[in-house]
């Protein structure tokens, strides 16, 4: 039986965060723990361009609670954190049996660091310097290992997502999204034949400083819908009235 988890959350910075998350819901949502705040805008720039939705921690206490707290797919955990380190957030969360993937960063590069890392419950271990693309590539593969298959294309009825090459075809037609509009689709993509409250849509497509009620998500389904559903025979997004949406075919 799907059920619905309430989360409040408030950090001495000043965030906070109140929201919604489905139990059986997939998502795209990333934790990038690190303290160097220019590596850490180095890689929120880059999985933002990539339509993922990204919350940072920048000590390790506070990455430990978010974690707990909030079903991410998937952290990005440096070890040389203020606080407990990446050793340590990562052993505790293994020690709640949480299954998410864990991809630790150091600029340490001894074989002894990373068989530690490993044994505390990393998944994968990147040394820095390093490219975001590969970053990326092994954020994207530690996704696929844990939704438990290799697939790389989302469809419904003749319409087909390939989050790998961020392309979107209907009918053989490619279209054309935005970053956000891409994101969103794959969410409810992801979701197929299950409805998602517009509460849910936001705290998995926009990150959780964003300020703002849930009428944008009412304008970005109408972009979406111009694009996805208009010209074609059958609509795939539907408005579940007073609750939220769902694709279906």
């Amino acid at each position: 039986m799907p059920c619905f988890v309430i989360i409040g959350l408030s950090f001495k910075d000043g965030i906070h965060l109140t929201g919604y998350y489905h139990s059986n819901r997939f998502a795209m949502r990333i934790l990038v723990v690190e303290d160097n705040q220019r590596v850490a805008r180095f890689i929120i720039k880059g999985l933002s361009e990539e339509g993922y939705a990204v919350d940072h921690a920048d000590q390790g206490d506070d990455a430990l609670t978010m974690a707990r707290r909030i079903p991410y797919d998937c952290i990005i955990l440096d070890i040389m954190l203020p606080g407990l380190d990446g050793f340590s957030i990562s052993s505790r969360l293994r020690q709640n049996d949480a299954p998410v993937p864990i991809l630790m960063l150091s600029a340490r590069n001894s074989l002894k660091d990373k068989i530690y890392g490993f044994e505390c419950g990393a998944d994968d271990f990147l040394t820095k310097p390093f490219a975001y693309t590969e970053l990326s590539a092994r954020v994207r593969a530690l996704i696929r290992r844990k939704d438990g298959s290799g697939q790389t294309c989302l469809s419904a009825d003749d319409l087909t997502l390939d989050f790998h090459a961020r392309r979107v075809e209907r009918a053989a037609t490619e279209i054309k999204l935005t970053r956000k509009e891409f994101a969103l689709l794959e969410f409810l993509l992801r979701n197929k034949d299950r409805i998602v409250t517009r509460t849910a849509v936001l705290e998995h497509v926009w990150d959780m400083h964003f300020i703002g009620d849930t009428n944008i998500v009412d304008v970005y389904i109408r972009r979406l819908r111009i694009k996805v559903d208009e010209g074609f025979e059958r609509s795939l997004i539907h408005t579940i009235r007073g609750v939220g949406y769902v694709l279906k075919e």
